[in-house]
């Protein structure tokens, strides 16, 4: 029985090749059929609505054809998970092999408890969202070595944290850079029916604790309830060792600790404005903050994979001179390419993820999908907690489909708003509801551009015989996600029956 189940599970690499098959197939049939739908677009500079009809766009003809053999090579190299990953291992590389990862991971394992662990990883996870998608490249190889440190299975690590990065990426205590564009759909909507609405930069806060909060300690406890149970075994080949710290480790963490906190200091001067030569890294053509620190065009944005680089890399160098594992300038070389040995499955993987979503995109069936489901809500005469749960519904399907919530969010803000508002509902309540219903289901799709990290990681430690194939690694997350997604629900229904603000000027009803 376990031969036959070998012999049909499907690898990864041959998943990703069906689905990218199928997607040129689906987009030639839907073509045929003439699928497509008319939204109403808004323009938030000016505030006008244009109709906008979206169609498929078949990939089964020579021009799709084309499209698909011209595009790969330039959408592969400019793919972000790619560099960010490659330059992030770096890092890692050279805070592993010298020795700080062990011995800070096995200090830290030693001597808390496994669910404090577990917790700390995921709240960690869950805030990453702040500075975008690099928690991804960087939150699933350390938990992935903290579990494996602490004598505990690395892939319910990797699992644990890519549920809590997925789910974060729609809730913040703070407002990220995605939440601040959203906003700029929201009140162009809300203008066209109240001229004079505002919205503030806090509108979200109190619901937003309370959610991340909740999140983190849910993933905690299916972690260690739930998951533990249904991930692959994973069995260590050494005998466990207690780690013994000599004068070396001490002076190799003290080196550390002392650069990394100058690095830091350095850095953090460098984000606060209005202090004598600070606010470097600040992009001041921005009015808030978080759009001056986040901004698509902001150095700090830009350069903030390369920042954190730096940082581990002074981490992992300056221990291992105080440890003297790294004792001259062959030693530091080689440990920077530590991490970069055995990756070519990860990057065949990486290649074959970008395609699938490169094509995904170009044949257009997410957005007239989303456009579809947003019609409905548009044509109804829903209101209160019907018009609540419909609008999540539609927010976690369409999410399966388009991950970009931004993009998501200005086809389905031309219908919810106007929905709400006439519904004597917020239009941040509206944006609150969306959000919630992304953290159900973007840890299901492979179309998320982080999913081939996650699975590549995966299968690093995969300990079986077969591999494990593209539908387990979605399987381990249902579970997440229709936890997750019961619960905020729940959440939203109370507080709107409560009817308590949502944040700082921020209320449910208009």
């Amino acid at each position: 029985m376990n031969k036959f189940k070998e012999r049909i599970t499907l690898n990864p690499v041959m998943t990703f090749l069906i689905l990218i098959l199928l997607t040129i197939v689906l987009s030639g049939f839907l073509n045929l059929l003439g699928f497509e739908a008319t939204y109403n677009k808004i323009d938030v500079t000016t505030g006008e609505l244009t109709a906008t009809s979206e169609s498929v766009e078949s990939l089964l003809s020579l021009s799709g054809i084309k499209y698909i053999f011209t595009s790969t090579v330039s959408n592969f190299t400019a793919f972000t998970p790619l560099s960010m990953l490659i330059i992030v291992l770096i890092g890692i590389g050279i805070m592993e092999k010298s020795g700080f990862i062990k011995t800070t991971f096995t200090i830290l394992t030693k001597y808390c408890k496994k669910y404090t662990i577990t917790f700390w990883l995921v709240f960690i996870s869950v805030l990453s969202s702040i500075s975008g998608d690099l928690g991804y490249v960087i939150m699933i190889p350390i938990a992935a070595l903290m579990f494996s440190y602490g004598r505990r299975n690395p892939l319910l690590g990797i699992v644990a944290v890519y549920a809590a990065l997925t789910a974060g990426s729609g809730i913040n205590i703070l407002l990220t850079a995605v939440d601040s564009e959203m906003l700029k759909y929201t009140l162009a909507n809300a203008t066209l029916i109240d001229q004079n609405y505002t919205l503030s930069t806090f509108c979200f806060f109190f619901i937003m604790l309370v959610a991340v909060l909740l999140v983190s300690i849910l993933i905690t406890i299916i972690t260690e309830k739930i998951s533990t149970n249904n991930v692959d075994k994973y069995e260590f080949k050494e005998d466990k060792k207690d780690l013994r710290l000599g004068k070396r480790e001490y002076r190799g963490l003290i080196f550390s600790i002392t650069a990394g906190a100058i690095y830091l200091l350095i850095f953090i001067y460098n984000i606060i404005p209005g202090l004598p030569f600070s606010g470097n890294l600040l992009d001041y053509q921005q009015e808030f903050y978080i759009d001056k620190l986040f901004s698509y065009n902001s150095f700090f944005s830009n350069g903030f994979v390369f920042i954190v680089t730096i940082f581990f890399v002074i981490l992992g160098l300056f221990y291992g001179i105080g440890a003297k594992t790294i004792k001259n300038n062959n030693d530091f070389c080689e440990d920077l390419t530590h991490s970069l040995d055995g990756t070519g499955r990860t990057l065949i993987l990486i290649l074959l993820g970008s395609i699938l979503i490169n094509i995904f995109k170009k044949s257009n069936i997410g957005t007239v999908l989303t456009v579809t489901l947003t019609n409905l809500i548009g044509n109804s005469s829903l209101s209160g907690i019907f018009l609540i749960i419909v609008l999540f519904i539609t927010s976690a399907v369409s999410t399966l489909f388009l991950t970009g919530a931004t993009n998501k969010w200005s086809i389905i803000s031309t219908a919810a708003i106007p929905a709400f508002m006439n519904s004597s509902l917020s239009p941040e309540f509206a944006q609150v509801v969306v959000r919630f219903g992304e953290c159900m289901t973007l840890g299901l799709t492979p179309l998320l551009a982080y999913f081939t990290i996650y699975i590549a990681y995966l299968e690093k430690y995969n300990q079986q015989e077969s591999p494990i194939s593209l539908f387990k690694t979605l399987r381990y997350q249902i579970v997440y996600g229709i936890i997750i997604g019961l619960v905020l629900l729940a959440l939203l229904i109370g507080w709107y029956l409560i009817g308590i603000p949502i944040g700082i000027n921020g209320f449910i009803s208009t």
